[in-house]
């Protein structure tokens, strides 16, 4: 049984909150939020304790782990504070929009020894799942070509966007660890372009809602990822991967599954009306899975060193946004 305290009690910390107070080996103890009130009512509906601050958190010898879903300006210095304290960390994206932060809290980080992973939840998602293990065994051949989609039905709150770090370190990113993951390799470049055409404003912070990024593998084979945050059509989310002896892919899902037919007419379902709907799920098996590595005592699935290097390809990509050039990526801690 892990102990454990959440960090944030938002939106996603609410989904978390759930989740954890679902979760059969997790003692769910403690809720912090910069807004009591907040805590006190996300508490209450899953049997924990609202914490009045971080100290009553990180000073406490009755936890084994912190979920960090707080502001994302807040994540490194949770997570330094976690190492201090030894407990275990699960924490959402990004480590820091700040890459060079994000670096430095990593090896921080790692000199503490502590267990910590970064919820790049979309790993968890059975679909591409299955698709990364026909591309693992073998089963399409020699991988050539990645085609990663990823467009929203609505674009965001204005005051979202301006404090996300842009699409590519916001949305984009979840897709690089993807063909990271699917691929087993680093990508060395990136071409990327982007268009601010759905929300011609939000071009004045320097951000864009529909973009794609040309990434290039070691050894040759190539990713190519389509972003977009305005679709009116529902969340699209889907990967292809294409071998020397087949194709896989992870289709875009429908929010039902039964077509009506009737005379010449077809009806079936449409897409997911947001990406939440989507990926739901993904969240409840990536705390299961780093809950079961605390429990086995062993590496947690994704490191915080593995979030580094897809933010180092976003990064990568602003700059080649910016140079219209492509980009080497820096994978250096």
């Amino acid at each position: 049984m892990q102990k454990f305290a959440l960090i944030g009690a938002g939106f996603i910390g609410s989904v978390h909150a759930h989740n954890l107070a679902s979760h059969p080996d997790v003692d769910f103890k403690l809720v912090y939020d910069i807004d009591l009130q907040r805590a006190t009512t996300l508490a209450a509906q899953h049997g924990a304790t609202a914490a009045a601050s971080l100290d009553q958190i990180f000073e406490n010898n009755d936890l084994d782990a912190v979920f960090i879903a707080s502001s994302t300006d807040s994540h490194a210095q949770n997570l330094r504070h976690a190492a201090d304290a030894g407990l275990a960390a699960l924490v959402e994206k990004p480590i820091d929009l700040d890459l060079e932060t994000a670096k430095s809290t990593v090896a921080y980080v790692e000199r503490a020894g502590i267990k910590a992973m970064v919820n790049f939840n979309r790993r968890f998602d059975r679909a591409h799942a299955e698709l990364k293990e026909l591309v693992h065994t073998g089963r399409i051949g020699d991988v050539a070509l990645l085609q990663l989609t990823s467009r929203g039905p609505a674009l965001p709150p204005v005051d979202y966007l301006k404090s996300s770090g842009g699409q590519f370190r916001d949305q984009a990113v979840h897709f690089y660890d993807l063909a990271r993951w699917i691929t087993g390799q680093d990508p060395v470049k990136i071409h990327a372009y982007g268009s601010a055409l759905a929300a011609p404003e939000i071009a004045e912070f320097g951000d864009v809602d529909t973009s794609i990024s040309s990434l290039l593998f070691p050894d040759g084979s190539l990713a190519q990822i389509d972003c977009v945050r305005h679709t009116n059509y529902g969340y699209d989310e889907r990967i292809e991967a294409l071998g020397s002896e087949g194709m896989a892919e992870s289709e875009r899902q429908r929010s039902g599954h039964v077509t009506l037919l009737q005379g010449q007419q077809a009806q079936s379902h449409g897409l997911h009306g947001n990406w939440f709907d989507r990926v739901q799920p993904t969240y409840a098996a990536s705390l299961g899975a780093f809950v079961q590595a605390l429990e086995d005592d062993r590496e947690v699935p994704i490191t915080l060193r593995e979030g580094l290097k897809s933010q180092a390809i976003a990064q990568a990509a602003v700059r080649s946004a910016a140079s219209g050039r492509s980009e080497t990526i820096d994978y250096s801690l």
